[in-house]
């Protein structure tokens, strides 16, 4: 199968769905990924890595050095700038013009023949606009154009998940899988993004009064949501069925 990953910042890929890319890749499937900014309005480190405006290349580097690690096959950009994070975190869309961005991510699919696509949910996860405007797109793209298109959400909402806080509410998960047999690879990836290590730590070293590492975050379960699509293509991957957990087995991680 041809696989399409579309996130609106480097780092989104791996920390929101990198096991299942990774199995994916393991068994085989041709994942590419293709991503709407360089996440040039990030953080740059603690302690910076390198300055505001030379992040974008960083992150770029960075994002190329996680789809090797996740066995991706390719990683295109959209070329938009990420905006800067505002005053008390305020947070922004990356563009106003849906029908250009809904043409850029049909050039891609058409392009590469793509049979699943694999995206941000309805809420954004943590309510980002730019993450809910690849949601929005890739809607519009499936209800206009491509309507036998398999597609999915990533982070869907079930009860006892470790991270609640990144889910979204309106998604429910339509399975959820143990990632552990891939758990390096997706740690491996998750190393590469160097400059948002503090950023991934922060609020669990809070949570614990103790300072965590990148490893220790990573998670093991994920969950999806099918948003379009007759046939759940992917649980036709036995790797994926042999993955999947129930509800009432499931742990908190750290």
């Amino acid at each position: 199968m041809n696989i399409l990953v579309f996130f609106a910042h480097p780092d989104d890929e791996t920390m929101l769905c990198g096991g299942l890319l990774a199995l994916l890749s393991k068994s085989g499937h041709t994942v590419r990924y293709l991503c709407s900014t360089r996440g040039e309005g990030g953080e740059c480190g603690n302690p910076p890595l390198c300055s505001q405006n030379d992040l974008g290349p960083l992150r770029e580097k960075e994002l190329f050095c996680a789809v090797k690690a996740l066995g991706g096959r390719s990683l295109n950009f959209l070329d938009y700038i990420d905006p800067i994070v505002g005053t008390d975190n305020t947070l922004y869309p990356f563009t106003d013009d849906m029908s250009l961005l809904i043409s850029q991510l049909g050039e891609q699919k058409k392009k590469n023949e793509i049979d699943v696509l694999i995206t941000h949910g309805s809420n954004g996860e943590y309510g980002h606009p730019a993450h809910r405007i690849i949601y929005q797109t890739s809607k519009e793209l499936v209800n206009r154009y491509y309507p036998k298109l398999t597609w999915y959400t990533v982070q869907a909402f079930y009860e006892n998940s470790s991270k609640p806080h990144i889910l979204n509410k309106d998604d429910q998960a339509d399975w959820i899988i143990d990632v552990s047999s891939v758990l390096e690879m997706k740690i491996n990836a998750a190393l590469c993004h160097q400059s948002q290590h503090a950023l991934f730590i922060r609020r669990k070293s809070n949570e614990l009064g103790t300072q965590v590492s990148v490893p220790e975050i990573i998670p093991v379960h994920e969950s999806y949501h099918l948003a379009n699509g007759k046939k759940d293509l992917l649980m036709d991957i036995p790797i994926l069925r042999s993955s999947l957990i129930r509800l009432q087995d499931l742990n908190h991680e750290i």
